[in-house]
């Protein structure tokens, strides 16, 4: 069992990331977007100090509201993708599955044998309203122009653009890409209905799953070689599974190219379909913890009976929220899940420890603080907010600073676990 000591040890080594992000910001700019980094969360140089300035002057409400507004406008930051390439190529399935959904679920984009799409249609994410994916209307045409057409489509509006083939690539895929290049955007190549070439190379004797993806990864990567695409990467995907073949390479790449702020968007709104994008997913909320426990410890100074708990409830509520969400740890994502595997909800939901997986509710919430409060010995309170500027000694404001960060760090955690065992138990199904 943990000592009062440890307990105090292990506080303050979580507390220092408060020190570290009021005194040593990731400062964003448009000269290092693209700079490896693992952080998905920046607060700008001028954000940060207008909020020390506010604090710093005992405005404690307006410190409050600046915090809130900050938080907010990182939840509406958009992501644009625009999804393209030639009729029947699958890009009505791609823009399902990117968004969790089934081709027959409501708020789908119509799919079809033929061109569905004629003119440029927007789906929301069903999560994250603020995630747009743009299907475009067919390529191939004999008049196809892509200097015409991306201006058409007001090519300036995406972040990036996914080029779909279903088969072979040819001169129209070539003539976009470059014309992209020229406008100084991102494009991916996917080579879609990857099942249908299995399925067809798995009835010889001789069939290597491996080797029959090489190949056709290969054959891709010519025909645009040949096409003038020089050094060209393909992902072969299946919009019936995505958890298979080259998605996680494929989000990894966009992921590396996006700005910081939209690298956290992108991980926030993938389908959870993979032990690799689980991690990530934990990794992207886990940077939003000390930013909400700050505000809890700035509304806890604010001398106004009650309104500390009643804040830090909604504040950990809201959080939790968010991670069942980008967990997949609903219903509706749940029976995606279940369709894919043959496994039961029953069967997902009996492997979900945590008591959060019954529901979000006040009951629930509160579980998590009785070991919250373990963690709030003096020391910890003290150590607290000596590094939440102007709250020196008040012992309302480091309390709600650590039982607010205690309470999300251990939900994050056992929703985290909870996800990962339900996408292990569906794996056991899948060959």
């Amino acid at each position: 069992m943990a000592t009062c000591d440890d307990i105090t040890k292990v506080t303050q080594e979580e507390l220092k990331e408060v020190q570290e992000t009021l005194s040593t910001p990731h400062i964003s700019s448009a000269e290092n977007t693209t700079e490896p980094d693992e952080e998905y969360v920046i607060i700008k140089q001028e954000d940060l100090e207008e909020i020390k300035e506010t604090i710093s002057t005992l405005d404690l409400p307006t410190a409050i509201q600046k915090l809130k507004n900050f938080i907010d406008q990182e939840e509406r930051v958009e992501l644009n993708i625009a999804v393209t390439g030639e009729s029947g190529s699958g890009k009505s399935s791609f823009v399902n599955a990117f968004r969790g959904l089934g081709d027959e679920d409501e708020g789908s984009a119509k799919t079809g044998v033929v061109e569905t799409t004629m003119e440029t249609e927007v789906y929301l994410h069903p999560k994250y309203k603020n995630v747009k994916v743009w299907d475009l209307p067919g390529i191939g045409t004999p008049n196809f122009k892509a200097d015409v057409y991306l201006k058409d489509v007001q090519f300036e509006r995406y972040d990036f653009f996914i080029i779909i083939a279903s088969d072979r690539f040819r001169e129209c895929h070539a003539q976009l890409a470059k014309e992209i290049m020229r406008m100084e955007k991102k494009f991916y190549f996917i080579r879609s209905k990857i099942d249908t070439n299995i399925d067809a190379e798995r009835r010889k004797k001789s069939f290597n799953l491996q080797k029959t993806l090489n190949v056709i990864r290969e054959d891709c990567e010519k025909e645009l070689q040949n096409i003038c695409i020089k050094d060209p990467v393909v992902f072969l995907i299946s919009c019936f599974d995505l958890s298979k073949y080259d998605f996680n390479l494929l989000q990894e790449t966009m992921e590396k190219d996006l700005s910081k702020h939209k690298r956290r968007v992108l991980m926030l709104a993938i389908p959870n379909i993979t032990l690799e994008i689980n991690e990530k997913k934990k990794k992207a909320l886990e940077y939003d913890i000390v930013k909400v426990s700050i505000l809890s410890a700035c509304v806890a100074a604010v001398p106004v009976p009650g309104l500390s708990f009643a804040v830090d409830l909604s504040i950990v509520n809201s959080e939790i929220e968010k991670y069942y969400s980008a967990f997949g740890l609903d219903d509706s994502s749940l029976q995606m899940l279940c369709e894919r595997s043959g496994k039961t909800i029953e069967e997902l939901k009996s492997v979900m420890k945590s008591p959060l997986h019954r529901g979000i509710n006040p009951t629930t919430i509160l579980s998590l603080l009785g070991v919250a409060s373990l963690y709030a010995s003096e020391s910890a309170v003290e150590y607290a907010c000596s590094f939440i500027p102007v709250l020196g000694t008040m012992v309302a404001g480091g309390l709600s600073y650590v039982t607010v960060s205690r309470m999300l760090r251990k939900a994050l955690n056992e929703l985290a676990d909870d996800a990962r065992n339900v996408l292990m138990t569906a794996l056991e199904t899948e060959v």
